[in-house]
């Protein structure tokens, strides 16, 4: 059976005395929850100081992104060796936040603008294979916009961001140190949430498509997370889908009890 993860994703929110409180607010909420892998992802100031207050709890943590140099003349840019050395073991990958496919309309973003963020098929691909070569444990993020499913595109479009980020990762790094994030855009930060039957099918469609690359055997053994307005009141309910192996979290991982919430959910 796929042990559940659920990783707290705080995007950018919480100065390290902030994240510093809800670590310590977190922590006994989550003991003895050792069926359940629990990640946070706090920004990179908070990263090390929440990887420390959190040594010895059972919570690991995680970067919200990386850049696949190790180091250079990177202006701004994070790598896999400074994230694990800041005492990370997982890194989000693919983001649709990162990719440029969030509120257009509601940023203001205009497609040059968008260009900023603009992390493509390709980028993801590189970006995991820098994370797994670091020993890291990459989340790799998919998932399509409202207008992709209004089209019918939902399936091609997660077949197709699956298939390019795994290029070239061998069978055994896919099988144990790999995992996915299905993220409907449309559901991010909007409090709509995808019906869990359908995150449950579509989340099957990523398992279809590792395992027409890897095989059956593979397939079984990734985890893959739904990420979408998971809250306590319906965690439930999706994380009994049978291809939903956890939540990649946002809101309701920013109040300490929420998130406990759903880890308790995960670990029933």
């Amino acid at each position: 059976m796929r042990k559940k993860i659920i990783a707290g994703n705080w995007k950018l929110n919480k100065t390290v005395s902030e994240a510093l409180a809800f670590a310590e607010a977190l922590a006994p909420l989550v003991a003895g929850k050792d069926g359940v892998d629990i990640v946070i992802c706090p920004p990179y100031t908070a990263l090390y100081s929440v990887s420390q207050a959190f040594q010895g709890t059972g919570v690991a943590t995680a970067a919200q992104g990386l850049f696949w140099k190790p180091s250079g003349a990177y202006t701004s840019y994070v790598s896999a060796p400074l994230i694990l050395d800041a005492g990370a073991k997982y890194v989000l990958i693919g983001h649709s936040e990162t990719r440029g496919r969030f509120g257009v309309a509601e940023e203001g973003l205009t497609p040059d603008l968008l260009k900023a963020f603009g992390e493509t098929d390709s980028g993801v691909n590189v970006k995991t294979h820098a994370a797994l070569q670091a020993g890291l444990i990459p989340i790799v993020c998919i998932g399509e916009t409202l207008a992709e499913r209004k089209d019918g595109s939902t399936d091609a479009i997660v077949r197709d961001q699956v298939t390019k980020a795994l290029d070239g990762v061998s069978s055994d790094l896919v099988r144990s140190q790999l995992i996915f994030a299905y993220e409907p855009v449309w559901a991010i930060g909007t409090g709509e949430v995808c019906a869990a039957d359908e995150a449950g099918r579509v989340c099957g469609v990523v398992r279809k498509t590792i395992e027409s690359l890897y095989g059956a055997d593979v397939a079984n053994a990734v985890r893959i997370q739904y990420g979408g307005s998971m809250k306590p009141d319906n965690a439930a309910e999706l994380l009994a889908q049978e291809h939903i192996d956890g939540g990649l979290i946002g809101g309701a991982s920013l109040k300490p009890a929420d998130f406990a919430a759903i880890v308790a959910a995960a670990a029933v």
